[in-house]
């Protein structure tokens, strides 16, 4: 197993993941979907995961909730450590409690994250009945209290309501409500805006921030968009083919990006401004099927820096200052921290 390069010290380390694996068994074969990820979140910060549709983003935090899709979706190795107690380990009576008390998750689209038979009230309210075990009046002020929190104006009278009553950014923010009811210590969002348009998207933001300041929450934040990224994130773990190939500071992943994928990534972001208009960057290739893992660099085929190494074996972890890591054989061998991830 590879060894775990932690950003901070230990007791402020509210989550880590180490060597986490997780197959697909299907007719095609084993595929390899998250192939050793590796990383850590420091308590009350937010850490987001960037990467392309499919490098196991989304299987990643699923499997944090203990809900990868079985029996063909399988995790066959690793650690993931939640205040310090492996959450693998855990029954699955066991990680229920867990599941809306401890950690808790913002889907992508709040209407099917939703159910469109039950009121809102009823939905902001069941995991408080479930883990805190209050009565129906206690219960009732809860969810007025977490919708106003959420901004969700005369509050009082929408517990009546359905889903289907709400606009797209107000089902957000119930979302939002049910997934903080139960006050947990760790907020999965995945890709929460997306449904959003750039104003109601600016003020979700907003409110989360400060929704993470004042509770002191710890938020893994998953999300396609570097404005979000810039704007929400403390750290950064770009994800390629089921792993992490590159880890750093928000600032310094923006600063003095090392891998090749990361700097591929933040070329194809559009710069909009004066001057002369340029062609928009794409990166050429698709990403490796994961049925047919490449023995190499799984980034080789797209990479303009490819060498023959590059071929024949993953590239290690490479520590290039306190915190900040990258998987790629061009880098210098001068750096004298170097930890093998096969």
């Amino acid at each position: 197993m590879a060894k775990h390069i932690k950003m901070e010290q230990k007791g402020d380390i509210a989550l880590e993941v180490r060597d986490l694996r997780i197959y697909f068994f299907t007719r095609q074969g084993i595929g390899k979907a998250v192939d050793g990820v590796n990383f850590s979140l420091p308590r009350t910060k937010t850490l987001g995961l960037v990467g392309e549709s499919g490098c196991g983003k989304t299987l990643t935090a699923l499997a944090i909730l203990g809900l990868v899709p079985k029996p063909v979706c399988r995790i066959v190795g690793g650690q993931i450590l939640f205040n310090g107690e492996d959450l693998l380990k855990k029954s699955k009576v066991e990680m229920r409690r867990y599941r809306g008390r401890y950690i808790s998750m913002i889907l992508q689209d709040p209407m099917t994250a939703l159910n469109p038979v039950f009121t809102i009230g009823e939905q902001v309210m069941e995991p408080m009945r479930i883990h805190q075990n209050l009565q129906k009046n206690r219960l009732k002020a809860k969810a007025i209290e977490m919708l106003k929190l959420l901004h969700i104006p005369v509050a009082e009278s929408r517990l009546g309501s359905y889903p289907h009553e709400f606009s797209g950014g107000m089902r957000q923010r119930v979302v939002g409500a049910v997934s903080l009811s139960c006050n947990p210590e760790l907020i999965i969002a995945d890709e929460p805006t997306t449904s959003l348009d750039v104003t109601i998207q600016a003020q979700y933001l907003r409110l989360l921030r400060e929704i993470q300041k004042s509770r002191g929450l710890s938020i893994i934040f998953i999300t396609h968009d570097f404005g979000i990224i810039e704007r929400m994130c403390d750290w950064v773990a770009v994800m390629y083919a089921g792993r992490v190939v590159e880890m750093a500071t928000t600032e310094e992943l923006f600063q003095e990006p090392i891998h090749p994928y990361t700097q591929a990534l933040l070329n194809s972001v559009p710069i909009i401004g004066p001057g002369p208009k340029k062609r928009l960057y794409a990166i050429e290739g698709q990403p490796p099927s994961i049925y047919k893992p490449l023995q190499g660099c799984s980034f080789a085929p797209r990479c303009p820096s490819v060498m023959d190494q590059c071929w024949l074996e993953y590239p290690p972890v490479t520590v290039m200052r306190f915190g900040h890591t990258s998987s790629c054989w061009k880098l210098s061998e001068t750096h004298i921290h170097t930890h093998n991830e096969n």
